[in-house]
């Protein structure tokens, strides 16, 4: 008999609109938290709220305003939409939280149990294929701390990082595909970047990663909490599947915030590819499954403008997964088979 079960999408969240004052608020709460600036408390504070907020929510607002629909951030709009996707294909109640700004884990989690009395279990499922420090795990360990603090009556379970699952895969190469038809001389995997501090902080051996030489191919029980293992799996995995050599492909890191981030730049890499030949380009970004500002104006906007000035000639960002049809077959079946009683893709 299946168990009355009920499904949370999570992503990162974004700002309540394009002004300055809540650009400033979400940053602030995005910025604060110790998995993402993981510095001494007094010491994250005073540079969030003396240094980095007051000179970059201004510059984020404006960015924002570049991407920002009528029916608000592009990242909760499409999230929004995949929750209605996947609500069309499977008989369970959907929600959505966001790890920052709203709608807060809470909001999702009261209104699951207002409405299915009946409710038994929770599948929350973070919306990130890949562990890392500043987005799976402080959206599991958020959302952990909210339920434990409000008694609810059901149990909660989280989805694994899904970076290596075949049907995630299937779904990514499928999203593709279509764009492999373009003339283009290289395809670029931009992901997000991390300081190479938080790889260790992860590593549960606590003597593999960006220890051992070419750590990320050999095996370890490192590669669990390994999000640079992770992405190049990953890619390998779906390149595989469409038939791409070595050779027409390769990986950078975006977003970067100080020293010691994972190599190499995306932005860097950008400038140079036209000088090594690569006149047209495909990047992607398959660290999100949701469009973002990261995605539309970092790379879709801003990394154009870069390629294109450094002598490129074509350049075509790749949409993330969204609403695709055979992403939401996908969550559909996880979603069901975790109803089912399955435990084969949860957290321990």
């Amino acid at each position: 008999m299946l168990k009355k079960t009920g499904i949370v999408l999570m992503n990162l969240g974004s700002p309540d609109s394009t002004e300055v004052k809540d650009v400033r608020k979400y940053l602030k709460q995005f910025l604060m938290d110790e998995r993402v600036i993981d510095v001494p408390f007094l010491l994250r504070y005073f540079l969030i709220n003396a240094v980095i907020v007051p000179f970059r929510a201004p510059k984020s607002a404006e960015a924002y305003r570049t991407i920002w629909t009528k029916e608000g951030s592009p990242l909760v709009v499409l999230t929004r939409q995949l929750k209605a996707a996947l609500q069309e294909q499977i008989d369970l109640p959907v929600e959505i939280a966001m790890r920052y700004g709203n709608p807060t884990p809470k909001a999702a989690f009261d209104k699951l149990q207002q409405d299915n009395h009946d409710l038994e279990e929770v599948l929350a499922i973070p919306l990130y294929p890949h562990y890392a420090m500043s987005s799976f795990e402080t959206a599991v360990e958020f959302a952990k701390e909210v339920y434990e603090k409000n008694n609810y009556k059901f149990k909660l379970k989280f989805l694994k990082p899904f970076y290596n699952e075949a049907g995630y895969i299937n779904a990514l190469a499928e999203n593709i595909r279509p764009y492999l038809e373009k003339p283009h001389d290289h395809i670029l995997f931009s992901y997000h970047g991390i300081p190479g501090r938080h790889v260790m902080k992860s590593d549960i051996t606590g003597s593999h990663c960006l220890k051992v030489e070419d750590c990320c191919h050999v095996d370890s029980p490192a590669h669990a909490h390994c999000y640079r293992h992770q992405v190049f799996a990953t890619t390998k995995l779906v390149m595989d599947k469409l038939g791409v050599s070595p050779s027409e492909y390769s990986i950078s890191f975006q977003s970067r915030l100080g020293k010691g981030w994972l190599e190499p730049f995306t932005d860097i890499r950008l400038e140079q590819m036209p000088k090594e030949g690569i006149k047209k380009l495909l990047i992607l970004c398959p660290a999100f499954v949701s469009d973002c500002l990261e995605t539309l104006e970092e790379i879709e906007e801003r990394g154009k403008e870069s390629f294109m000035h450094a002598g490129g000639e074509a350049y075509t960002m790749i949409p993330c997964l969204n609403t695709n049809p055979l992403w939401v077959d996908v969550l559909s079946g996880w979603s069901t088979t975790f109803a089912g009683g399955s435990k084969q893709m949860l957290l321990p």
